[in-house]
């Protein structure tokens, strides 16, 4: 089974690319999903989360931990063990069951142990005012949006971690092909 890790700063696309590769039949993991889940259903978690932070609610958090390097740092050693072993057990289940390609989707890939789990990494980048201008569309405002960028690795580093970058400022079509252009590439490599 080949894995594609998928990354990206917030606001360039990311999702946008894994719904394009689950429309050609790749399995996606989306750690933000399974890191919603770990902090909602994981006892310890959820335990740990409520004492060092006061609240579970989603909003709360990233008002706190995108303007506190420090309660950023503590919410992800909470987080990112129980969501490493998920994920970790899903690409296991689909390996199992046959799959022929997964993504796993993760804003901080570079960053994690997951990132040995794949055979490419791919990077979409778009430029800072498509970025803020989906953020905007989403209801952040431009002050949130920016401190959340500041919090994230540089696209320019991500994109040179990548073996493949694909571009989110483009249309969508232009996306789509890109998508499917390095999907074939990787597929074809045995």
């Amino acid at each position: 089974m080949k894995v594609i890790g998928l990354t990206g700063n917030i606001g360039c696309g990311k999702s946008t690319v894994s719904g394009m590769l689950r429309d050609l039949g790749v399995a996606t993991i989306d750690a933000d999903a399974v890191a919603r889940q770990v902090r909602m259903n994981d006892g310890v978690a959820r335990r740990r989360i409520e004492e060092r932070f006061g609240t579970l609610e989603a909003g709360e958090l990233a008002d706190v931990v995108f303007s506190d390097p420090a309660a950023l740092a503590d919410l992800e050693a909470i987080l990112h063990p129980p969501v490493r072993d998920e994920v970790r057990a899903r690409l296991a289940e689909l390996m199992a069951a046959g799959a022929e390609a997964a993504c796993i989707e993760a804003i901080k890939l570079l960053e994690s142990p997951l990132l040995d789990a794949c055979d490419e990494t791919w990077v979409v980048r778009c430029d800072e005012g498509d970025a803020l201008a989906r953020l905007a569309e989403r209801g952040m405002n431009h002050e949130a949006a920016r401190a959340r960028l500041a919090n994230q690795t540089s696209q320019a580093d991500k994109v040179a971690a990548a073996d493949r970058v694909i571009d989110g400022s483009a249309t969508m079509e232009e996306t789509r092909g890109q998508v499917e252009a390095a999907y074939e590439a990787l597929i074809s490599v045995r």
